[in-house]
């Protein structure tokens, strides 16, 4: 079994030079590659962990290999723009992640003892605070989507104590912002409808965290199944010889309803 495994370190180290090499000459014989930066990169990197997400929502996992190299492939690109400019380079990023993973978990690497995942992630914060952070918020990017930025908040906050008890106080929370919303809208104020309905979001973003249900998840399965619903709608209707521009409100829903109810019955 050691021997086995020594022999994936090795071949996996075999890799990762390969890597390394390959991205140095594109860099130096690539005409594309030659122009890249840190900025210009920023954007296509953002836009590969969009991909890996989109592999891991849908479990393609042949996918998941595909993208997981292309982010790699984008941390060795990032490093060796940083060893040309005489930054840093690969092996000073390892070191740093390598300290950092350690000094981080005391309770396996040092003597700190923990019941369960609350008690590391506690722990987590609190070591944070002893690096430097001023605030158990910070290193929340400001780029951040405004799902997953509400979802990283509420986490953080959580693992101090600031959380609430149970499920039943986060639903009446949603019921109360749902209410101030309604009421502002009574109101016909734009502005604080705008605030009410982000404090709705927020409050319904923190009961899928207490709930340990992913709310980008949840949304994007009924964007999903909302789009495949519509696209049947279209077809049916077209079926009859109609069209959704000459079609009622009230057909599309009756073609919607029976869509609904057919899903229902095939579960």
């Amino acid at each position: 079994m050691l021997e086995l495994i020594d022999g994936m370190k090795k071949s996996s180290q075999r890799e990762f030079e390969e890597l390394l090499n390959i991205i140095e000459r594109l860099r130096r014989e690539c005409p594309w590659d030659k122009k890249q930066t840190f900025e210009t990169l920023r954007h296509l990197t953002i836009e590969e962990v969009f991909e890996l997400s989109e592999t891991i929502l849908e479990k393609d996992y042949d996918g998941l290999k595909e993208e997981l190299g292309d982010i790699i492939m984008h941390v060795v690109f990032y490093a060796s723009l940083a060893k040309e400019n005489d930054l840093f380079d690969i092996a000073d990023v390892l070191d740093e992640i390598n300290r950092k993973l350690i000094r981080r978990h005391p309770h396996v690497f040092g003597t700190v003892a923990v019941k369960d995942e609350k008690d590391v992630l506690e722990n987590w914060e609190k070591i944070k605070l002893t690096e430097g952070k001023k605030s158990v918020l910070e290193g929340i990017p400001r780029s951040l989507p405004p799902i997953n930025k509400a979802y990283r908040v509420q986490e953080k906050v959580s693992s101090v104590g600031f959380d609430w008890n149970d499920v039943q106080d986060v639903l009446n929370k949603v019921q109360e912002e749902f209410q101030e919303l309604k009421e502002e809208i009574k109101n016909n104020d734009r502005d604080r409808i705008k605030e009410e309905l982000g404090d709705l979001l927020f409050s319904v973003i923190n009961l899928a965290r207490f709930l340990s249900i992913d709310p980008e998840e949840a949304l994007e399965q009924t964007n999903k199944k909302f789009i495949q619903r519509f696209k049947e709608v279209e077809i049916r209707l077209n079926d009859e010889g109609k069209s959704l521009v000459n079609s009622s409100l009230g057909e599309m829903d009756d073609v919607w309803n029976k869509i609904k109810k057919e899903e229902k019955t095939n579960k």
